[in-house]
């Protein structure tokens, strides 16, 4: 089998797919996280600005004074300003540079000249906040360092992305060996399809473990099984027909070869039997077609009375001659199933029994239900089947020896039992006391197949009228 050439595999698209929805989660972990920590990194500097502007409010010291008491951290500074000049400020280090920044000074006085005692400033050191209180003429400020205070925020969230990457690249090592795995199955269930070929049905795939993928091999191999038993089926029957076939050409090619064109007589006697033989392979045609439509799975759905049914079969199988036809029981319940299919197979069971009884016999069709299942049967009074030939006699073209010339396609009884399994019963052989066979017909009560788009069904009457033209 020639593929294509695909520029992704399905492996690395599920994985891709599996690494992006990490990454994502990933991503969305840490930003979150940052911005939780960030808003209280600034939360934690607005309280330390309202605890300065608390404390220098109600001490009511100089603010040089209050300056060179104040005790500057690594992250934040204070100063006394009038105007641009600066009285007094915390050293740096330890604390921020300041006094000495001309910009910022000069961007606070006139922050400050418009009344925004709080806000946020650029500096040399970056973004900070401040906060400014007046007393007297100068006004004690002091200033916090946002990126310095989001050192620790950056350094955790620069670590949490490198450590996510390498998350990421052990997730995606793992999920290579992981997804091969995964699809180990497929492949080996890919490689065994290719392998297998309508001369060899047999090979199948080994099914592992107890999950999806060993139920998707499950069923391929079941599919398997049918496919093989149907090429199986197939084949069976094309070796029947051809087996068939051969003797009414040879008959009527030997005949032909050896008819003299001059006597008439020869002529005529070569041409009925061309027509007779040509007639009979007309019926193994329809008979083949038949069982065709039948095993193709579809009939069509109804509801079936057992009574009615046995009274229709009833009728019918009183126009085959020389035998006397009696109802003896008639069962009552509903069968779910293909009316025309039902009365063809119990109809066909009644033709096969007068052709293998003696004329003038009598046969005897009946019904009954036992809750579950209804049973439709037909008993002769003729020679019977013996045990040892049950089995073959469903089969196509397969005949039981009676010593008596029959007619017929030897596909009868094979249309029989496809019709009942279709409709998911059975048929059974059993002995007619005093001699003879009974043969019935097992088909659950409301519980068979419905289907439909079935082809128009064969009538039933059409086994009582190629009873009666090779009677």
């Amino acid at each position: 089998m020639i593929r294509r050439a695909r520029p992704v595999s399905a492996r690395v698209r599920l994985l891709g797919a599996f690494l992006g929805v990490v990454l994502l989660g990933l991503i969305i972990a840490g930003g979150v996280t940052f911005v939780v920590q960030s808003e209280r990194v600034i939360a934690n500097a607005e309280r330390q600005l309202d605890g300065f502007v608390a404390t220098v409010s109600a001490s009511g010291e100089d603010p040089a004074d209050l300056v060179d008491s104040a005790v500057p951290g690594r992250t934040d500074g204070t100063l006394a300003v009038i105007g641009t000049a600066v009285l007094a400020t915390t050293p740096a280090p330890p604390g921020l540079p300041l006094a000495d920044d001309a910009v910022f000074v000069r961007d606070l006085r006139a922050a400050l000249d418009r009344g925004e005692m709080r806000g946020r400033l650029s500096a040399t050191v970056g973004p900070v906040l401040y906060a400014a209180v007046r007393t007297g003429d100068a006004d004690v400020v002091q200033a916090i360092s946002i990126d310095q205070r989001m050192e620790l925020v950056t350094l955790s969230t620069t670590t949490y992305a490198i450590a996510g990457a390498g998350v990421l690249l052990a997730v995606g090592v793992a999920g290579w060996f992981v997804t091969g795995r995964l699809f180990s199955p497929l492949r080996r269930l890919r490689d065994t399809t290719d392998a297998i070929t309508i001369a060899d049905l047999g090979v199948r795939v080994s099914a592992d473990g107890n999950d999806e993928i060993a139920d998707l091999t499950a069923s391929v191999n079941s599919m398997l099984d049918r496919l093989s038993m149907s090429v199986a089926a197939q084949r069976q029957l094309l070796d029947d027909v051809r087996h068939e076939l051969k003797t009414p050409i040879t008959i009527v090619r030997g005949h032909l070869e050896t008819m003299n064109p001059a006597d008439p007589d020869d002529v005529t006697e070569t041409r009925e039997l061309g027509i007779s033989e040509l007639d009979r392979l007309s019926r193994l045609v329809d008979d083949i077609d038949a069982l065709a439509d039948v095993e193709a799975g579809g009939l069509s759905a109804g509801v079936v009375d057992v009574g009615a049914l046995t009274d229709r079969v009833g009728e019918l199988v009183a126009a085959i001659p020389e035998h006397s036809w009696t109802i003896e029981a008639r069962g009552r319940g509903p069968i779910v199933g293909d009316h025309d299919r039902l009365v063809q197979a119990w109809l066909q069971l009644a033709d096969n029994a007068a052709k293998y009884t003696p004329a003038g016999s009598p046969i005897e069709i009946g019904s009954s239900t036992d809750g579950t299942t209804a049973s439709l049967w037909v008993r002769d009074h003729g020679p019977g089947i013996p045990p040892a030939a049950r089995h073959r006699v469903f089969r196509r073209f397969d005949r039981v020896s009676t010593g008596r010339g029959v007619d017929g396609s030897g596909l009868g009884l094979s249309i029989v039992d496809a019709i009942v399994k279709a409709h998911d019963g059975h048929c059974t052989i059993a002995d007619t006391a005093g001699g003879g066979a009974t043969l019935t017909i097992h088909v659950p009560l409301g519980g068979a197949h419905a289907a439909s788009d079935l082809p128009t069904p064969v009538r039933a009457g059409d086994v009582v009228l190629q009873r009666e033209a090779t009677g």
